[in-house]
């Protein structure tokens, strides 16, 4: 198992980030997105497609770890983020979809109007196909978790995601439970998965990710 923390990952340890040359390749597709030590930000919550994406070769099992912190933009009633898993051909620049790969969401909206989406707080798997194209594989509520995020909305959420691209299975950690997971597998189709980029993106709102 390749033990992978998110931003070990992607940018090299926290304490040797900016003293490597050059940085690990990365790059700004859009939004607003900047680094300050460890931390990552986008502050621009009017962008909906926000994205950066990170060179981080990808195969057999995976584990991706990080904190996330919310900082503005739910005032309207939405917002969301997640990772684009696998992926192998990424665009630079507003997208729906991160070439093949699969994306692991967490959305809040209080007035859905895509089908299939729960209203106020939910997760959802999609399978993009293109960088124009993604399939909704599954979407489940979390609204009774939402008293318990509100409470803890200025601290720091731990999420710890493990993924095998040979065998397509998938855990997604509960934040409060280290012991329990929801799990999907990759379609069959799709196996084995392999990569080279992590597309990381947010929709509506400002939040910073930190390594663990």
């Amino acid at each position: 198992m390749k033990r992978l923390v998110f931003f070990t990952l992607i940018l090299g340890t926290a304490i040797t980030l900016f003293a490597q040359t050059p940085i690990p390749q990365h790059r700004f597709a859009s939004g607003r997105w900047q680094f300050s030590g460890s931390t990552l930000s986008q502050d621009d919550a009017d962008a909906r497609l926000a994205k950066i994406n990170f060179r981080v070769p990808q195969s057999g099992p995976m584990i991706y770890e990080f904190s996330v912190k919310y900082e503005d933009g739910a005032e309207d009633g939405h917002g969301g983020f997640g990772l684009h898993i696998f992926v192998d051909s990424p665009y630079d620049g507003e997208s729906w979809g991160a070439g093949k790969s699969y994306l692991l969401w967490l959305n809040y909206d209080e007035a859905p109007y895509t089908p299939g989406i729960p209203r106020g707080l939910s997760a959802q798997v999609y399978r993009s196909l293109t960088n124009s194209r993604m399939e909704l594989v599954e979407s489940i509520s979390l609204d009774e978790y939402l008293p318990v995020l509100l409470e803890n909305l200025d601290k720091p959420i731990p999420f710890k995601i493990e993924a095998n691209g040979d065998t397509g299975e998938v855990r997604v950690y509960d934040p409060a439970n280290p012991n329990a997971y929801f799990y999907f597998f990759i379609d069959r189709r799709d196996l084995p998965m392999k990569g080279d980029w992590v597309s990381l993106r947010t929709n509506g709102i400002k939040l910073s990710f930190t390594m663990d």
